[in-house]
């Protein structure tokens, strides 16, 4: 049985005056010694600058593979051209390439007339242009602007047809969403490492922010939790950990090529899982 890779996401700071703090979250976090830590990016680019700053500190300085997020919604050519030349830069050789969301300033002809559609448009100029790692996103519940769960599985599948080496999901709470995703993968041809991307949730509030962003449904057992310590933070956090420990064991079990955590942030949270975890 191969290793099962386990991974961390942070996110830049959208003020300049919290900046240290993500290089002590990085720092904290690669004492778990994760196969990689990713840096998320701003739609439209914003905030590359510090994308690049933060993953080079994690690549160069900490000697944890690191891999920037790319979104290309608001990008042209040029734009992701100068991009790639500065991760390349700083060694920074994995890329997971994201279409990523509309910024709220885009006009509907910005929009509708944008270089890069869709993120295997992305991939295709990475896979001309570059020698990066490629990685795409993948959805177990289906994208929300998608007609159906058989069309992600047709993107997924051209992703990798045009040179996507490995996928992350989305955030999921049940993992029988995964393994029935994970297998109708499998029939459709998809042979790429699938990493399972879980969020904990350690307060009542963030289970709903996380439900807009991602349209991941909530189990009951979740929703139970929720129901029942909601209103003392301390228990939240304790039963919220709780949970995501449980749906990484039983992805252990299951075959997971990778488990990806969405850290918030939060390297005490991550320490407290994968310190639980049986890898």
């Amino acid at each position: 049985m191969s290793k099962v890779q386990i991974s961390m996401e942070i996110f830049p700071p959208k003020k300049d005056s919290e900046f240290s703090s993500a290089f002590r979250v990085a720092k904290e976090l690669s004492e778990i010694n994760p196969d990689f830590i990713s840096v998320t990016y701003g739609a439209g680019g914003s905030r590359s600058k510090n994308t690049i700053e933060i993953a080079s500190y994690i690549q160069n300085e900490l000697h944890i593979p690191a891999m920037a997020h790319l979104t290309c919604v608001g990008s042209t050519q040029a734009d992701i051209n100068r991009l790639c030349g500065e991760f390349k830069k700083y060694n920074i050789s994995n890329v997971l390439a994201l279409r990523g969301d509309r910024p709220k300033d885009m006009s509907d002809e910005q929009y509708h007339s944008r270089e890069f559609a869709y993120a295997s448009n992305l991939v295709d100029f990475l896979k001309e242009h570059t020698d990066f790692e490629i990685w795409g996103a993948c959805y177990p519940e289906k994208h929300f602007e998608s007609f159906s769960r058989e069309a992600d599985l047709m993107h997924m599948k051209e992703k990798q047809e045009k040179g996507v080496t490995q996928f992350i999901t989305q955030l999921f709470f049940d993992n029988d969403f995964f393994y029935e995703f994970r297998e109708k993968a499998a029939r459709k041809g998809i042979t790429a490492p699938i990493h399972a991307g879980i969020m904990p949730i350690t307060s009542a509030g963030q289970i709903g922010r996380s439900i807009s962003l991602s349209g991941s449904s909530v189990p009951k057992a979740l929703s139970d939790i929720i129901a029942n310590y909601g209103e003392s933070p301390e228990d939240m956090y304790k039963a919220g950990i709780d949970y995501a420990i449980r749906q990484c064991h039983d992805l252990l079990q299951n075959g997971v090529d990778g488990i990806h955590i969405y850290t918030m942030n939060k390297p005490a949270v991550a320490k407290q899982i994968v310190g639980n975890m049986e890898v």
